[in-house]
């Protein structure tokens, strides 16, 4: 088996930081480093001030500490990690494309393609490339030729090994997870050797029976193939919010009674305002774009409507806010108390808070932000990102808040976007007294007392359930 003792990881995002971290910790032995273009987000990983890390997520910064300077390391300097390792991990964004052929559907893989050219061009010596970024199947393939074509005569192994972390639990799915995937060439002895060494690291800390061999294809199809299922559970129970509403049945409840059926089980049943994230609408789009391409358009219809659903979701909330308040906003004070996709996260890639503030903003509504994690300049560049109005515009619409207190002064309106676990201690009678009256809360994660700020004079909206 190839002995590894040296790894680089090209990318230090959301997904390579805290599983390169991770590997570090729990293999000492190995020397870990993780590069990437941006100096700012390599000073950050460096920072001596632990509370400062690009990604807030629990536990990341224990597991760095433990780590950053015996075996872990963050780097610029691409070409030397690159040189020194014997595994390198493939970590780079892949975003849905934004122009050209598949524009809004598939997977942009520049930066997969501009870091296969790189590690072909830099090695001198045998590598093991393992993808783990999210990438369309057959991406194994067009990797391979071009590290093969490219290459001086070096011998690359393939593998692919998707992460499966949720945001906000990472470093418990890194530590804990239900499966690691590793994707290789099984035909060829130095195939699965390259596989036997990705094996070899994680059952560091990993029962060896957790640890699934697969070919390539297997091991990328099934990522999209998790994500899909898992987003289908919440469009699926967002879609029954909206019966409950008309009917009179509760969510929640219905929720419970279909999660204790064994065949379905509880989880990713959490009715709200719909599902974000960096990964969920980008692999179904992937895998709708896919199927599209190879003439499936049945099967491309059926995951679609998917994404249709939670749009709509996101939509039929922000109208709910409007309806309400007598069917204007306009110039109307609405506090949103939330802008990360999900708690325990800075993350706000593809958040229902961005859509649910531009439909109100077009409406002439002014939103005051507050979430505790997520900084007033990603804030801006969410709703720069959608192009619906000048960065001006935007910023006289949008105010972020430093104190939830003051956001919610004088509002029309308040609106739960993501399910901080702090906005249920808040002293709601407090925030009650400093606002217009009727007050009006919008309750987009089900998770206040219902109760108790109907027992303050609250008008409380809830996901999934008749007006109280």
């Amino acid at each position: 088996m190839k002995q590894i003792k040296n790894i680089c990881c090209i990318g230090a995002g959301y997904v390579g930081g805290p599983t390169m971290a991770v590997i570090a910790q729990k293999c000492p032995e190995i020397n870990v480093t993780v590069v990437d273009i941006n100096d700012e987000r390599i000073k950050q990983w460096n920072n001596e001030n632990l509370e400062d890390l690009p990604i807030y997520e629990p536990g990341l910064k224990e597991v760095v500490s433990d780590a950053r300077g015996r075996n872990l390391f963050f780097s610029t300097d691409i070409d030397k990690a690159i040189e020194d390792s014997e595994m390198i991990f493939m970590s780079v964004n892949t975003p849905t494309k934004t122009y050209g052929k598949g524009k809004g559907m598939a997977a942009d893989l520049k930066y997969v393609e501009l870091s296969a050219r790189r590690i072909a061009e830099v090695a001198k010596d045998d590598k093991i490339v393992v993808e783990k970024s999210t990438l369309p199947v057959r991406t194994a393939e067009a990797v391979r030729s071009i590290l093969d074509n490219v290459g001086s005569g070096v011998n690359f192994q393939i593998l692919s090994n998707p992460e499966f972390l949720a945001e906000g639990t990472a470093i418990n799915d890194l530590l804990y997870g239900d499966r690691v995937l590793i994707g290789g060439d099984h035909s060829t002895p130095e195939g699965q050797a390259a596989m036997d060494a990705l094996t070899d690291i994680y059952a560091h800390w990993m029962p060896r029976e957790k640890l699934l061999q697969t070919n390539v294809w297997s091991s990328e199809l099934s990522k999209l193939t998790a994500n899909a299922f898992l987003a289908q559970r919440v469009s699926s129970i967002n879609a029954m919010s909206e019966v409950c509403e008309k009917t009179g049945a509760d969510v929640e409840e219905i929720s419970r009674a279909v999660g204790s059926d064994s065949r379905v089980g509880p989880k990713f049943l959490n009715s709200s305002v719909g599902f974000g994230g960096s990964c969920f609408q980008k692999d179904i789009l992937n895998l709708v774009y896919i199927c599209r391409s190879m003439g499936m358009d049945e099967v491309a219809d059926y995951w679609e409507q998917v994404i249709i659903m939670n749009d709509y979701q996101k939509k039929r909330f922000a109208d709910k806010i409007i309806n309400t308040l007598y069917n204007t906003v306009a110039e109307k004070k609405i506090t949103f108390l939330g802008w990360a996709f999900k708690k325990d996260t800075n993350d706000t890639r593809e958040t229902a808070a961005m859509y649910v503030a531009n439909h109100l903003m077009e409406d002439h509504a002014n939103i005051h932000a507050y979430d505790p994690k997520v900084a007033p300049r990603q804030m801006y560049e969410d709703l720069n990102y959608l192009g619906t109005r000048s960065e001006e515009e935007n910023k006289a619409l949008l105010n972020v808040e430093k104190d939830p207190y003051e956001a919610t002064e004088d509002a029309h309106a308040v609106a739960i976007l993501t399910e901080w676990d702090e906005f249920k201690d808040y002293d709601w009678q407090k925030i009650y007294d400093n606002m217009k009256k009727p007050a009006f809360v919008f309750d987009g994660r089900n998770i206040l007392d219902v109760e108790k700020l109907n027992a303050i004079g609250f008008k409380l909206y809830q996901i999934g359930k008749s007006d109280s």
